[in-house]
């Protein structure tokens, strides 16, 4: 039987250790569950897509990560394109409005206007008119990308904010040559999306304590208040381990 050598870090290798977690068949389970995703998102056609009731590719998808898929294949189909592309995918989320990926950007400080702007100087539309049938090959790749990216954050859903980084790891695709001439860069992508997941849950509780909610306007700027300091915190403890590492070098 092949063997595949997983990698942890120590505090967590320690921790696993002393629970005695049986690591090989958590494992195992984990990557059957990843490469079930993966391998329904490959063998998706478009047209068997039910997103009112989600089965194979879609079950583990939320509902506005579903919504963007349904934005998605329509701006494709307006514009008679042969598959739903990484641009329309970024289109379609763009177009939700909502989802915890723009408020990820917006933590970044890049703006939705802005994306919008540059995704339409880069992507020309198809002039077909056959409705697409599949995902082309970036927007599939940048999907696979979103479930194990959902994978290695633990979570057993995948969100608009796992198909943020998907897009963004993606090479080829005009959505992810957009989102990385902004700034938004896999790795730096990442830790927004886990500050923002972080400072979601934070700032929910606070809500959910006060008297009256904060309206959407004040949500987002919480939200993103709460995201930047924690990149800021991230940002100072790298620079501290940079320099102790420095020392010791």
């Amino acid at each position: 039987m092949p063997k595949i050598n997983v990698y942890l870090p120590d505090e967590l290798a320690e921790a696993v250790k002393q629970a005695g977690v049986p690591v090989s068949a958590v494992c195992q389970r984990a990557l059957e569950q990843a490469v079930r995703r993966v391998t329904a998102i490959r063998e998706t056609v478009l047209a068997d897509l039910d997103l009112e009731e989600p089965t194979g590719a879609l079950t583990h998808l939320t509902g506005r990560a579903r919504t963007v898929l349904k934005l998605a294949a329509e701006q494709a189909r307006a514009e008679g394109a042969a598959g739903v592309g990484t641009e329309h995918l970024l289109g379609g989320m763009l177009s939700e409005g909502t989802n915890l990926a723009l408020r990820v950007l917006h933590a970044m400080d890049i703006q939705p206007e802005q994306v919008r702007r540059d995704l339409a100087q880069r992507h020309q539309p198809a002039s077909g008119t056959e409705a697409p049938r599949s995902f082309s090959g970036p927007a599939a790749n940048a999907l696979e990308f979103a479930v194990t990216e959902a994978t290695s954050l633990g979570h057993n859903y995948v969100g608009c904010e796992h198909l943020l980084l998907g897009l963004v790891a993606e090479p080829d695709g005009t959505a992810g040559q957009v989102l990385r001439a902004l700034g938004a860069d896999p790795r730096l992508t990442r830790r927004a999306v886990t500050a923002a997941l972080a400072g979601y849950v934070h700032l929910r509780a606070q809500t959910q304590h006060a008297e009256s909610g904060a309206q959407g306007g004040d949500q987002l700027a919480a939200l993103a208040t709460v995201v930047k300091n924690e990149l800021r915190s991230i940002a100072q403890r790298l620079e501290r381990l940079e320099r102790h590492v420095g020392l010791d070098a």
